[in-house]
């Protein structure tokens, strides 16, 4: 058990880590690009690029002393886009500053001017960055405070993007101005490329008529948010997304009370099939319980591991993961005598350890009666197999194990005049065993007990033949001899009878096992969910066994499984987002001194979650814990460029600028920081939305989210925050 689970670990994390290396190393690629673009200057997008190396080695040294392994979830959703979010805000105002003094002084700035020129650049825009950084750092926190299963997945990840995104708001205050004071010496211009130039002319013409017809503009940005509101609750949900881990548990399953012998031949035939399918390496299974019982399974139930081979193995190697399950399905049906469960042996721990199930979901019914609640359990299942996306439904094998049932008839044993206990102490004696001493092996003790041996005790004839003594004699289950065990089916005098006279031999079936939870009796109905979200399979289930059941009092049923994680962690999120949100307003109103123009920064946050909404139902991606981590963080990203828009129109308009022109002024000169910002953070994210190896799908959610929110929020930022601000100050100057 632990060579596999060592095995299938290592496998899954080895092909993990490939995975994030491969986003990490794409992303920041695609970020230097951006940067070398649209700013212009090949030593200005370099020190901004160095800023990226500079973070992640003080995220290294964090991660070193807090402890934190790296992983799919601690590394994954590092985003170099946010990393230098803040150093591109204050490279691009530094070096629109050193370019209009260049044109001031009509030459090359002398190095003290350079130096004050960058102190002064960088002040002007160092708060809205601080506080920016700062915000979405903050949204980061309360994810700390998740508990349970999604705790450990996701504070790594918070605490890996907190260290990152300090050590990024550390250098962009000091290693990127003085590195643009020192290296950008010579000929320094803000360059604008002929597209650029064309997208700011649209971009006035748009800002133009947008501020213009202000009301229908907000009114749109209103409807959008509503009716993704809606659409939100049409979609899918799950705890978090599958990992493909390419190999199979399979799970073969008989009837109980089959014999060990006869279940290993049963297994040698299933593993004989599985070899026959092409896409397989190989396949091993376990039976029993190992020496250490930490994972015992009954004789009739074997574990089952099937190796998948690499994909560029297999004769079609655009063949999906699910066709190939149901091709190994219908083999093994051409077995008589065996139920079959499909998963994968890493999700098969997570579940056991989630719920005490191996599958997806467990419908758990509590009650009294074994029997009635068995009944209970076929009802549920036969419901839960009509639903589309149900796979291995199947009721705890909670009876079926042969036994001998014993009764004893009164009737006769009363014209026999033998007494009830002397034929139960027989029965006892001979089957359970009758103590007769003890046996002292220093401080320790031993019972000595005496029974049958083990050949007559599974005989049934012999059992019949136990005598019983009646009225007059000794006991012989009382005072059984010193010979042998056998002697006892030997003794018949004239006053003892066989057990078979005045007993009643019947083979029935016997509970197999009687599970318990919090103190009560319970069976368990478990399934697979394939091709469908589990929410969304939960709810249909839910009312149509509340329509077609009826659960008589005393009984109840409960929902568990990863059902029961994602309830939780949805309760759980409901109050960090709250939280999280309040501590984006508080930053905002220490910031900006101004209720109105928090509120204003704050709208960033409905209009981006719109993105994300749309993204993930274009995608067909369901709600998940990941994707909720996504809107957490896209509420704190989204509101980086309102705060940085909405500062720069405030000081114009400090200076005495009007405001309809500081309006179109502010919204104009930043512009290209606003793209800027939101290029390198959702390209930065590119990687992980298209990646398709191990891992990616947990990484799926979480980026479609924040690229898509990117989008819609630089959209408010860029078109509706103008219209906002146009809209609640309309003749107020400050």
């Amino acid at each position: 058990v632990v060579a596999e689970s060592v095995y299938n670990r290592t496998k899954l994390v080895d092909a993990t880590i490939s995975t994030v290396k491969k986003n990490l190393m794409e992303g920041a690629a695609l970020v230097i690009i951006v940067l070398f673009v649209l700013l212009g200057n090949f030593r200005a997008a370099l020190i901004t690029a160095l800023v990226i190396p500079l973070s992640m080695l003080f995220t290294i040294t964090g991660m070193t002393w807090g402890g934190v392994s790296g992983n799919l979830m601690s590394l994954g959703a590092l985003d170099f886009g946010l990393i230098v979010d803040g150093a591109v805000i204050i490279v691009e105002n530094c070096i629109r500053r050193l370019g209009e003094a260049r044109k001031d002084h009509q030459g090359q700035l002398p190095a003290k001017d350079r130096f004050k020129v960058v102190f002064q650049a960088t002040r002007e825009v160092a708060r809205p960055s601080i506080f920016g950084v700062m915000i979405i750092m903050v949204v980061y926190l309360p994810i700390l405070s998740l508990t349970g299963v999604e705790g450990k997945m996701f504070r790594p990840m918070a605490l890996t993007v907190i260290m990152a995104l300090i050590g990024a708001m550390l250098f962009s205050l000091t290693f990127v101005p003085a590195s643009i004071a020192i290296f950008l010496s010579g000929k320094v211009e803000e360059k604008e490329s002929g597209l650029y130039h064309k997208m700011v002319g649209g971009y006035g013409r748009l800002l133009d008529w947008t501020t213009r017809f202000r009301n229908a503009t907000v009114g749109v940005a209103a409807v959008l948010v509503l009716g993704c509101g809606a659409l939100a609750t049409t979609m899918g949900r799950e705890f978090v997304p599958s990992l493909d881990e390419q190999d199979i548990a399979l799970h073969a399953m008989r009837i109980p009370g089959t014999s060990l012998t006869q279940a290993v031949k049963m297994q040698h035939g299933v593993e004989e099939k599985l070899k026959e399918i092409p896409e397989i390496q190989s396949t091993y299974s376990k039976i029993g319980t190992a020496e250490i019982a930490n994972d015992p399974m009954p004789p009739n139930v074997a574990d089952g591991f099937v190796i998948v081979k690499p994909r560029s193995e297999w004769p079609d190697p655009n063949k999906p993961k699910q066709q190939l399950v149901e091709e190994i399905e219908e083999k093994l049906e051409e077995l008589p005598g065996n139920n079959y469960e499909f998963t994968q042996p890493v999700e098969m721990r997570f579940n056991e350890l989630i719920a005490g199930v191996r599958s997806d979901l467990a419908v758990k019914i509590f009650g009294d009666d074994m029997d009635r609640l068995l009944d209970l359990g076929n009802e549920v299942e036969g419901v839960l197999r009509q639903i589309p996306g149900a796979s291995d439904v199947k009721v705890e094998q909670v009876a079926g194990l042969p036994m001998l049932s014993i009764e004893i008839d009164r009737s006769k044993l009363a014209r026999y005049g033998a007494p009830l206990k002397n034929v139960q102490d027989a029965i006892q004696t001979a089957i359970g065993g009758q103590g007769v001493g003890q046996i002292f092996e220093g401080d320790r003790r031993f019972d000595i007990v005496i029974r049958l041996p083990e050949t007559l005790r599974n005989d049934e004839m012999a059992l019949k033949n136990i005598p019983i003594l009646l009225p007059g004699h000794d006991s012989i289950s009382r005072h059984p001899p010193k010979a042998e065990a056998t002697h006892l089916m030997q003794i018949q005098t004239p006053r003892s009878i066989p057990l078979s006279s005045v007993a009643e031999f019947n083979w029935t079936q016997g509970p197999n096992q009687i599970s318990r939870e919090n103190g009560k009796r319970r069976v368990v109905v478990t399934a697979n969910i394939r091709g469908r979200d589990i929410g969304a399979f939960v709810e249909e289930a839910q009312n149509r066994l509340e329509a077609e059941m009826q659960i008589p009092a005393g009984y109840w049923v409960d929902w568990g499984g990863q059902f029961e994680q994602m309830i939780s962690a949805a309760n759980r999120l409901k109050v960090i987002a709250p939280l999280a949100l309040g501590m984006i307003g508080v930053l905002l109103f220490i910031t900006l001194r101004s209720v109105k123009d928090s509120l204003l920064v704050f709208s960033g946050a409905p209009l981006a979650l719109t993105g994300g909404i749309l993204a993930l139902y274009v995608r067909g991606i369901p709600l998940s814990i990941s994707a909720g981590v996504g809107f957490i963080a896209l509420s704190g990203i989204a509101a980086l460029n309102g705060l940085v828009m909405v500062t720069f129109i405030r000081d114009l308009m400090a200076k005495g600028v009007e405001m309809e022109k500081a309006v179109q002024q502010g919204s104009r000169s930043r512009l290209r920081p606003v793209l800027m910002t939101a290029l390198v953070a959702s390209l930065g994210f590119v990687p992980m939305a298209l990646a398709t190896g191990a891992g990616a799908e947990v990484q799926r959610p979480l980026a479609t989210v924040v690229i898509g929110g990117i989008i819609s929020s630089t959209a408010l930022t860029l078109f509706v925050l103008p219209a906002l601000f146009r809209m609640v100050n309309k003749v107020r100057q400050v």
